[in-house]
């Protein structure tokens, strides 16, 4: 799945304008014009076409967090600390809706059969681990895909 894909996708299931999308970036601090998300939307045999970066749908991801869920505050006394820079993969992706959405493991299993897809509660859960832990497990697009079908049958139903 493409980072312009997984933008439209949740583009639609959120039901958000172009310049929601603004908004939900700068949220992050993250500028962007609006020409620029106009073509990140457009399809890709389009001329106006533009790819989304991986930069771009993290922040987007972070924003969409934020919007749904508030800023992280830190405890009294103590100072955030950084999020460190992660590279983009689907497992990445994953998490940062299950967090976005505020979803327990139980809930992620529904959506997943609501889009005719089942796995275990183990299965699941190898998909968050560190990419070092032995149960670490890969996502790949079709559960992606599945994950977010179930997201847009949840929500827009």
């Amino acid at each position: 799945m493409t980072n312009n894909d997984l933008l439209r996708r949740l583009r639609y299931i959120l039901n958000i304008k172009d310049t929601k999308i603004i908004k939900i970036l700068a949220l992050v601090d993250y500028q962007v014009p609006l020409p620029r998300v106009v073509s990140w939307l457009k399809k890709e045999n389009d001329e106006d076409f533009t790819e989304c970066s991986d930069k771009d749908i993290l922040a987007f991801l972070d924003g969409l967090i934020i919007e749904k869920r508030g800023k992280r505050e830190p405890p009294p006394g103590q100072k955030l600390k950084p999020i460190p820079t992660q590279r983009l993969n689907n497992n990445l992706i994953f998490l940062k809706l299950k967090i976005a959405f505020n979803l327990k493991s139980d809930d992620v299993l529904k959506m997943l059969e609501l889009a005719e897809y089942n796995i275990s509660s183990s299965e699941l859960t190898a998909f968050f681990r560190k990419k070092n832990h032995r149960h670490y497990r890969v996502c790949k697009d079709q559960i992606l895909r599945k994950f977010i079908k179930g997201l847009q049958v949840k929500l827009t139903s």
